[in-house]
């Protein structure tokens, strides 16, 4: 039996690798000779540079950067060399995710407020992998505590925003109140040689009642009076943007994705030529899933939470939209299931389980080791049925001879 496992991250109790792990050791129980492959992936959130890292036998980086509140934070991010030897582009690449950087976990509650978080560290990350010789550049930006429009990401790379003095406006949303030129002189060399994917999932323009500020302030600290002023500095912001930037896009600012991350997506489009993409589709593609699911007889999916969402494009789904291209079952554990996880098997989950066996307390759930085990007799036991049913197939009942 061939069986792949590409389980996303249950985050707070394992990591992919360490799910699919799990998984596998309850496969080997019932099938000790099958061939399991364990292949770690993410959908562009939170787990990413640990998946992609790891399944691509990259590295990892550490680098302390300006946090969101301006403070120092430790920041780890990936890099691997491309595999193709004959390709023309440059030989690294880097897996960043902003939240590293200036993720909303980042903040305690009680200091929330994007008129004063920056993505400033973000831009540092990068600056960082360009020296270790990266140009090409795999990010994930869901989960910013900041909505300054990327300014403090363009910052750190040499990108100058200056108010009507000619001095740099302050970090945060609070800067682009007094923004009034931009300017690329000091912007770093390299930038023109490097290629930006970013996994963004979500598809709010810039501003308007739909943008970053409206949808998205108030979960990071902002107040109603502040959501109106900062989606009229980030108009502004646009405004000034799209000219110097010489950008086509700018013919509508508030393009599909362009209010990601606090409008992080309109920084890297427009001043750094990004694509913005779902985040599960560069994640299978950088690891090439399919090339392992093709070859199996089974394959097995899940993350921490299933539910209504999971058929929105999250990692599960992306997994079994590969295994139908070749008529294989999938089977999905998550460590919970909401009554809506029934629309996951319209898209391609045949079937799936909840790994949590009695009632216990939330912590004691979500504890590695609980989590571990409960994974794996959980796949233990849906091999166990799998086995079972291949005997009767074969006119063998358990407990009996040929």
């Amino acid at each position: 039996m061939r069986v792949t496992i590409a389980i996303d991250s249950f985050k707070g109790s394992l990591s992919s690798i360490e799910a699919g792990q799990s998984a596998s050791e309850g496969i080997l129980r019932v099938f000790p000779d099958a061939s399991v492959q364990v292949c770690p992936i993410a959908d562009g959130g939170e787990g990413t540079v640990l998946a992609l890292t790891s399944g691509m036998g990259g590295e990892l980086h550490d680098i302390t950067v300006t946090g969101p509140l301006s403070e120092p934070v430790l920041c780890h991010y990936g890099i691997f060399h491309n595999s193709d030897e004959t390709s023309q582009a440059p030989s690294k690449t880097a897996i960043i995710e902003m939240s590293g950087a200036a993720g909303i976990t980042l903040v305690p509650e009680n200091r929330r407020n994007p008129l004063y978080t920056t993505t400033y560290g973000v831009g540092e990350v990068i600056a960082d992998a360009i020296q270790n010789g990266c140009r090409n550049f795999i990010i994930g930006i869901g989960g910013s505590a900041t909505n300054d429009g990327g300014v403090g990401m363009l910052q750190a790379l040499g990108f100058q925003f200056l108010d009507k003095n000619n001095q740099p406006i302050p970090r945060g949303a609070i800067g682009l109140k007094d923004l009034a030129s931009i300017h690329c002189e000091q912007v770093l060399p390299e930038l023109k040689d490097c290629h930006f994917r970013i996994a963004c999932d979500v598809t709010n323009p810039l501003c308007g009642t739909n943008g970053c500020s409206a949808i998205f302030g108030p979960q990071k600290g902002a107040s109603p009076d502040m959501i109106s002023e900062m989606d009229h500095w980030l108009k502004n912001y646009a405004r000034i943007a799209c000219p110097v930037m010489n950008s086509s896009t700018c013919n509508n600012s508030d393009f599909p994705g362009a209010g990601a991350a606090g409008g992080l997506g309109f920084a890297f489009h427009v001043f750094l030529n990004a694509a913005l993409e779902p985040g599960i589709d560069i994640v299978l593609e950088e690891t090439h899933l399919e090339d392992f699911i093709k070859n199996s007889d089974i394959v097995i999916t899940g993350e921490g939470r299933l539910d209504d969402q999971t058929a929105m494009g999250k990692a599960p789904v992306g997994v079994a939209r590969i295994a139908k291209r070749y008529d294989l079952p999938v089977i999905a554990l998550s460590g919970c299931v909401t009554d809506g996880a029934h629309v996951c098997n319209a898209s391609g989950i045949d079937a799936f389980f909840p790994i949590l066996k009695n009632v216990v307390t939330r912590e004691e759930a979500m504890s590695t080791e609980t989590a571990r085990k409960n994974l794996a007799d959980t796949a233990e036991q849906i091999f166990r049925l799998i086995h079972t049913c291949f005997l009767y197939e074969q006119n063998l009942k358990p407990g009996f001879s040929n």
